[in-house]
């Protein structure tokens, strides 16, 4: 009986859980739709210009899975792209090896990120989005290196990388 009682509290705290990260998560997509972008598309045309991963990522919020990126070990020179709309997000020079297993990066390009904030997963992180489409690219966090001491942790199938001879 207490094995069963026990599987009950873990049935209903992981549904709690589950519910809190939904709510929160809805508040926090209604307080970022409500910034206007320069780029906009109906959903149907996201679908139609990106891959059904970028389209989860982008648009959805999303996460890839750690070290699936061919960007996070790619140090060639060039600038990574926002994949939704092209706009330059990141340069080769502010990108380092994190560990972490996605590309990250010190600093963005001036101007071309927007932050919000995350409270999902029961924490509260800094997302940042392309600031000219709204698209989501990953989380900023205080553990990089100089000279900002910020970790820009960018999911790679919302960039394009550009070389330096092509950019």
């Amino acid at each position: 009986m207490k094995r069963r009682h026990l599987l009950g509290k873990v049935a209903l705290t992981v549904g709690v859980i589950g519910l809190w990260n939904w709510v929160t998560k809805q508040e926090d997509l209604m307080k970022a739709s409500e910034i206007e972008f320069e780029v906009t598309k109906t959903d149907a045309e996201w679908r139609q210009i990106l891959t059904p991963e970028q389209y989860r990522v982008l648009r959805q919020h999303g996460t890839e899975r750690a070290g699936t990126s061919p960007l996070d070990k790619n140090y060639a020179a060039g600038t990574y792209r926002c994949a939704g709309c092209g706009q330059p997000l990141f340069t080769s020079e502010t990108k380092f090896n994190s560990g972490t297993g996605w590309p990250s990066f010190y600093a963005p390009i001036e101007g071309a990120i927007a932050t919000t904030v995350d409270r999902s997963l029961f924490m509260v992180r800094t997302e940042v989005h392309c600031s000219r489409c709204g698209g989501h690219l990953g989380h900023v966090f205080n553990d990089g290196p100089a000279p900002t001491g910020l970790r820009y942790c960018m999911n790679g199938v919302a960039l394009e990388f550009v070389p330096n001879a092509e950019a």
